[in-house]
């Protein structure tokens, strides 16, 4: 039974050039009925132009255990180190620049 249970574990491994991670400030959804597309962006003040620096195709039900795994996470890191606070306007995003429009 035991070796059941180490053939059972997933194995993930991180190549070096996805290990130092990529920064973006802004992410772009869009979905259809068999998939979301989450586009992330990086978007500089004073840069007329942002780009897209990942996008990930997940199915739905995956994408809502995305979403359970973040608020878990939002919970544990809010119980640590306090809460996460969001701008007055909460529901509004204003890009740091101007003529903002999403290209994918």
């Amino acid at each position: 039974m035991e070796n059941d249970n180490q053939n059972n574990q997933l194995q993930i491994e991180v190549k070096d050039e996805v290990a130092q991670g990529v920064y973006a400030n802004l992410a772009v959804l869009t979905h259809s009925s068999s998939e979301f597309v989450m586009d992330f962006v990086s978007v500089m003040p004073g840069v007329p132009k942002a780009t897209v620096k990942s996008r990930v195709v997940m199915a739905p039900e995956h994408v809502k255990r995305l979403v359970n795994a973040l608020q878990e996470n939002i919970r544990k890191y809010e119980a640590t180190f306090g809460p996460i606070h969001l701008p007055e306007n909460k529901g509004t995003f204003v890009p740091p620049i101007s003529n903002f429009k999403g290209d994918a």
